[in-house]
């Protein structure tokens, strides 16, 4: 079996034996926190935490793409590189090939404590500062646009957010697929749409969107406004076609 990697130069001394060992370590891991088409776990190495995402093996066609082209891993650590603090550190990537096809693939970071996703306070009744987070997040969304940052997986369970002294901390994550590039106005309202945020949530957002680039709110609001609702029209129409639900959730 042969197999590529890259390890952070800051930390490949420390954790080389670790990168190089982690199908044995994932394997032995218990603590498993998303498990769906790839698995991912939190790991201890050293007195230190880790998230490791183990993507999943690709069919036969896909493992020849994925040897002549970048893999999700690799992929989600250069990315991590680019995106630097709006995301959790990039540790390593590690590639496994069996008769040169790609077989296995791990992504490493750091583990990021955080306290709770963008999806509770969009979704929760009550949620306590509700208003307060939307607006940092709002501003967070645009500092990241305003680097040319395009998630193309901008969905509530992607954005961590910890509390820090009255402040809000935000990281985004599932970065393997990424636009970087300068952004028009409607690539990044439309970016909001896979939050899948009633209209009083969004309306918070955009709001203090406009507000945070000089922008007309009306015209903000109701572009914002505009995606979110067609992303679940079309959505919520597939659905509806597969007999998945009986009624609309807007």
């Amino acid at each position: 079996m042969n197999v590529k990697y890259t390890i952070s130069p800051k930390y490949e001394k420390k954790y080389k034996n670790f990168v190089l060992n982690i199908q044995d370590y994932f394997n032995n891991a218990e603590k498993t926190i998303h498990k769906a088409r790839n698995e991912i776990k939190i790991i201890s190495f050293n007195e230190k935490q880790f998230v490791v995402k183990s993507f999943k093996k690709p069919s036969f066609i896909k493992s020849i793409y994925y040897t002549k082209n970048h893999s999700k891993a690799k992929r989600s650590y250069e990315y991590s590189i680019k995106l630097n603090d709006f995301t959790p550190e990039a540790i390593a990537y590690i590639e496994f090939y069996e008769n040169n096809k790609l077989s296995n693939s791990f992504y490493i970071s750091e583990y990021f404590e955080y306290d709770y996703t963008i999806k509770e306070p969009l979704r929760q009744i009550g949620f306590e500062n509700k208003t307060k987070v939307l607006n940092e997040f709002a501003i967070f969304s645009s500092k990241l646009h305003d680097n040319g940052i395009l998630h193309l997986d901008y969905s509530a369970g992607n954005i961590l957010i910890k509390e820090k002294e009255d402040k809000y901390i935000f990281k985004i994550v599932d970065v393997n697929r990424m636009i970087f590039k300068t952004l028009s106005l409607n690539e990044k309202l439309k970016n909001f749409d896979m939050l899948w945020a009633n209209n009083e949530n969004m309306t918070i957002i955009a709001t203090q969107y406009a507000k945070s680039n000089n922008l007309d709110i009306e015209m903000v609001v109701k572009k914002a406004l505009w995606y979110s609702f067609r992303l679940k029209l079309f959505k919520n129409f597939k659905k509806l076609l597969k007999g998945k639900i009986k009624n609309i959730d807007w």
